[in-house]
């Protein structure tokens, strides 16, 4: 019997503390359970915003080929513009090599500032990254100074990446067309410098070497 009333005590001392924490911090309980909901809420909203913009841009995407197929190029033009500045990774990137693939921008500064709108604007995987960097430079090699392409090709030639020998490669071709051999040799011979090199770079960096050595 005596256990048992030390039981009731105890249980009735407990239900005594938890009742006077409760009344002490009710507000700040309150206060959290509102606030979790809310962030729950928001993080939801969010996620169903994030993609129906997602479906929203894909539909603009395939309406723009649609207008391309049928020959309404400044319909298109104008969807894809928008898909671009909107900022996703997919279809802003997508929107931007369309545009490209079209021809339906020629004003050169025009496409220089929408590469760079993507690169400033979106977060891509450091593939992805260097892949449209290198679009640019791609781009910019047809009408670019040379300072400029320098200074785009700086990117992707102070590092370790896939596109290194591609740029070296494009970079001396640039050179090459501007009858500055010695320039061209060097990027080349900056290529034959990279370990595990793919054969058939080898072998077109090797070809182009040859070519400016029989013009001597």
């Amino acid at each position: 019997m005596t256990k048992n009333l030390f039981e009731t005590n105890y249980e009735t001392t407990k239900k005594s503390k938890l009742k006077e924490f409760y009344e002490i911090y009710k507000i700040y309980i309150y206060s959290f359970i509102i606030i979790f909901l809310i962030l729950l809420g928001s993080f939801n909203y969010y996620l169903e915003a994030k993609n129906n913009k997602k479906i929203l841009l894909s539909e603009n995407y395939f309406k723009a080929k649609i207008y391309l197929e049928n020959g309404n190029n400044n319909e298109a033009l104008n969807i894809l513009k928008e898909n671009i500045l909107a900022n996703d990774t997919t279809y802003s990137t997508l929107s931007l090599f369309l545009v490209l693939n079209e021809n339906l921008i020629v004003d050169h500064d025009e496409i220089s500032s929408l590469f760079d709108h993507l690169l400033i604007n979106n977060k891509y995987k450091e593939e992805d990254r260097d892949l449209l960097i290198y679009k640019k430079i791609i781009f910019s090699s047809n009408f670019a100074s040379e300072s400029q392409l320098l200074e785009d090709s700086k990117m992707l030639l102070t590092k370790e990446t896939f596109w290194k020998p591609h740029v070296l490669l494009l970079v001396g071709d640039y050179f090459v067309s501007k009858k500055e051999n010695i320039k061209a040799k060097d990027f080349y011979t900056q290529i034959l410098m990279i370990k595990n090199l793919h054969r058939s770079l080898y072998e077109q960096t090797q070809l182009r070497l040859a070519s400016i050595s029989n013009e001597k």
